[in-house]
C-alpha cells in the first residue's frame, strides 16, 4: 500500500561514551522535511543525558495513536454528517512491566474534547459508535498492543 520513513540521527558528543556518560539527545527526519529533536525521557535516562524539552518515543507514541484516532474519527463524522468544528486530546500513556520484567507502554487513554456544529448533532450513542469505529480503523491502534480506551 504505502511506505513511511523516518530518519534517525544521532553523534556522539563527549569522550565518555565507553563510561555511559553521553548525550542521547537526537533527532527525528521525516519525508516532508521536519526535524523534531528527540531525546530519551528524563524518568528513563537523566539529565544531562536527557533533555526534557526534546520529544521522547513514549510520548511520540502516545500522539500517534491519538492522532490516528483523531483523523479516522473526523473522517468517520464527516462521513456520517456530523460537523466537527474542534477536537483536542489530552492522551495518557502509562508504562508498566511486562511479564519479563521490560518496561512498556500497556495503556493509552484518550480524553477528546469535540466541539460540533451544524443541523445535525451527534447523540451519546453516535458519538460511542463513531469513537468505537475509529479504534477499529486506525491504522496505529490496529498495529500495536497497547491497550487504548476513549473517556
Amino acid at each position: 500500500m504505502s511506505t513511511h520513513k523516518a530518519i534517525i540521527t544521532w553523534r556522539r558528543t563527549s569522550p565518555d561514551f565507553l563510561k555511559g556518560r553521553y548525550s542521547r539527545e537526537h533527532s527525528w527526519k521525516f519525508d516532508g522535511g521536519l526535524t523534531v529533536p528527540a531525546s530519551p525521557s528524563s524518568s528513563s535516562v537523566p539529565e544531562p543525558y536527557s533533555n526534557p524539552a526534546n520529544v521522547d518515543p513514549e510520548e511520540a507514541f502516545v500522539a500517534a495513536i491519538s492522532s490516528c484516532h483523531m483523523l479516522t474519527f473526523l473522517f468517520l463524522a464527516s462521513r456520517q454528517g456530523f460537523q466537527v468544528d474542534s477536537y483536542d486530546d489530552e492522551a495518557v500513556g502509562v508504562m508498566t512491566k511486562n511479564e519479563h520484567g521490560v518496561p512498556w507502554v500497556s495503556a493509552v487513554t484518550l480524553h477528546p474534547a469535540i466541539a460540533y456544529s451544524g443541523d445535525t448533532l451527534p447523540t451519546a450513542s453516535d458519538k460511542e459508535r463513531l469513537h468505537h469505529l475509529a479504534h477499529e480503523q486506525c491504522f496505529i491502534a490496529n498495529s500495536i498492543k497497547t491497550r487504548v480506551t476513549v473517556e
